[in-house]
């Protein structure tokens, strides 16, 4: 009988241990290895204090040419800080400014548009023109490098969101219906920008800013 129970229990034993090794062996199909290691590093804090800044290359309309510089990172708080409510809350929280009602829509001067966070260079005022729809729209922007964009589904259709590239504030949406010779329209909210008013001194360019 003895010999009868520990023949049982070793064959017990052996099924357990081959249908742990059979489960594991699955989830090891399952979970992509770079998706279990990157499961393993901890998340990034969000506080803005302990991120790593990154440098990156953007173009400069004062300096006529690209310049590095470093991404800027703030706390929710510190952007509340610096910005009046409805900057806070169209360029930090992906906010849209009502039609005709912002300040760049139907605005003229020559100049170039910046962010309203950290002052990138965005847009010309000789890309800017009547789009019609109740926001200040570009056809291009100054540089590529200036801008980012992202997909969003926030009204059940794709989008593309565009940001800046420096301090990642919301800044609008970019669509395929503009003139040419881009056929894009950058359709901003002027609560996103501030406008300088571009002087010429003999061969050096200022700008005056008109943050309003």
């Amino acid at each position: 009988m003895e010999t009868m129970m520990n023949a049982t229990m070793g064959r017990g034993e052996f099924l357990r241990a081959a249908l742990l090794l059979a489960g594991g062996a699955l989830l090891e199909l399952a979970i992509p290895r770079g998706r279990a290691r990157a499961a393993e590093i901890p998340p990034i804090r969000t506080d803005g204090k302990a991120m790593e800044r990154k440098g990156i290359r953007i173009y400069s309309a004062a300096q006529g040419g690209y310049v590095m510089t470093e991404k800027i990172i703030r706390t929710e708080k510190e952007w509340q800080d610096q910005l009046t409510p409805e900057r806070f809350r169209i360029t930090r929280k992906k906010g849209t400014e009502r039609a005709f009602t912002g300040k760049y829509d139907k605005h003229y001067e020559k100049g170039i548009y910046r962010c309203v966070c950290c002052g990138t260079d965005l847009f010309r005022s000789e890309a800017k023109y009547d789009s019609g729809t109740g926001w200040p729209s570009f056809f291009t922007p100054i540089a590529k490098e200036n801008l980012l964009t992202a997909s969003d589904w926030s009204l059940f259709t794709k989008r593309s969101e565009v940001l800046c590239a420096r301090c990642d504030a919301h800044l609008g949406h970019v669509f395929e219906d503009g003139p040419k010779p881009t056929g894009l329209r950058y359709c901003m909210n002027s609560a996103a920008l501030t406008f300088a008013k571009v002087e010429r001194v003999g061969v050096t360019e200022t700008a005056t800013f008109a943050l309003g």
